[in-house]
This record gives C-alpha cells, structure tokens and sequence, in this order.
C-alpha cells in the first residue's frame, strides 16, 4: 500500500491495508473509512500520501485523508 520515501514515517505503515478499503459504502464499511480517516488525521506525511494518491490517479480506498469521492471532487477542481 505505500510508496515512497515518504512512506517510512506513515501512520499506516505497520497496520492492515485492508482497513484503508473499506467493504462498502455503508454498514460496516461506514466503520472502516471512520477508522482509517482517523488514522489520517494523525499521520505526518498525510500531504504527501494525498499528493501521491492524487498524481497517479488512486481510484479507490482512503489516501491522505480522503476518499475516492473526496479526491474526485478535488481532481474535478484542479
């Protein structure tokens, strides 16, 4: 799941990469994406893995703190 230098100093580093894609859109995958939002919000290298996740187009699962719709909406913007 990471790429990059910036990888050694993420949140994520040592966790379940299946947190970060949750099982759906609702019920438990509600849960997930809270939890791994969560885990964004205290990452130190969130910039850089939302960078990364945008400059190679990352369809799916919570990068940097945002998910797929987020990072749409941001690309749409750009």
């Amino acid at each position: 799941m990471l790429h990059g230098r910036w990888a050694e100093d993420a949140a994520c580093r040592d966790l379940d990469p299946e947190l970060f894609f949750p099982v759906g859109p609702a019920g438990p995958g509600t849960e997930q994406e809270r939890r791994a939002l969560e885990v964004c919000g205290r990452c130190p290298v969130r910039r850089a893995c939302l960078d990364w996740a945008l400059r190679v187009g990352e369809a799916d699962g919570v990068w940097g703190g945002t998910t797929p719709d987020e990072r749409r909406l941001i690309r749409r913007r750009s």
